[in-house]
């Protein structure tokens, strides 16, 4: 059994596989201030909550945009899961070939979804994904990791809007009734969800003209789904993208 670990700045995505099967997978939020102890008690607990023996873990393969926690996250994992994880960075086979001016300016998690895609889709290929930030990721014909557009995520996007606007009030990320909010909630839910859809459909039509016709568009990250509902252009919705990544990138470097 497999344990894949994406650490955001958000959020910390886990997943075990069983094979190329993703069973048990969670969500917790990122907490800068954390301990080791602290991430492998809640890790432990996962398991536990899903029944699952932890000597049962065969090994880990873990990416992380965060490097304070990457140290910290690695020592869990070795202290709690009895594992060092594989740590995707310089030196890991990816099977990506990465064509931005500066290689290591490259997010890993950009790297492992541009192998997800290689290997489950092909390309070319345009990758949304819905984090921290909303990023966009061209991926060639043959699976090299072009370059992207980084824009800033909807949470961002919306606590700036509620921190400097002092009659604006936090809302539920939910699809308003209609374009034209006829309150403040609905005016708010309307920018934020449909004006992200706007931001999509724009950026994917410029890819595709860069890219060709027959560029696949695919979402992944946390709100993929309630963007996807909204608009044709999402043509595959892959909220576990990463982990299916971090599983491929592991196979490469164990295989034999």
């Amino acid at each position: 059994m497999l344990l894949t670990i994406d650490v955001g700045n958000t959020n910390i995505t886990l997943g075990l596989y069983e094979g190329e099967t993703l069973g048990p997978r969670w969500r917790m939020a990122t907490n800068h201030q954390s301990m080791p102890d602290e991430y492998g008690l809640q890790f432990m607990g996962m398991f536990a909550h899903a029944g699952i023996d932890v000597d049962s873990l065969d090994g880990i393969c873990l990416a992380s945009v965060v490097p304070p926690l990457t140290g910290i996250v690695v020592e869990a994992c070795r202290n709690y899961l009895q594992k060092d994880p594989l740590v995707v960075d310089a030196g890991v086979k990816t099977g990506v070939r990465v064509l931005y001016e500066d290689p290591k300016a490259v997010g890993a998690d950009r790297i492992v979804d541009a192998a997800a895609v290689q290997h489950l889709y092909g390309g070319p290929a345009c990758v949304v994904d819905f984090g921290t930030g909303t990023t966009f990721d061209a991926i060639t014909k043959d699976g090299e990791y072009l370059g992207g557009a980084i824009a800033p995520g909807i949470g961002i996007a919306a606590e700036a809007l509620f921190s400097r606007a002092a009659k604006l009030m936090r809302v539920d990320l939910t699809r308003p009734p209609e374009a034209i909010g006829r309150n403040t909630t609905h005016a708010l839910q309307s920018g934020l969800l449909f004006g992200y859809v706007g931001l999509v459909e724009g950026l994917v039509a410029r890819f595709r003209k860069e890219l060709g016709e027959e560029m696949k568009v695919i979402a992944t990250g946390g709100l993929a789904e309630i963007v996807a509902k909204e608009t044709d252009v999402l043509e595959i919705v892959a909220p576990w993208l990463t982990l299916d990544g971090l599983r491929i990138i592991w196979g490469l470097n164990h295989a034999g």
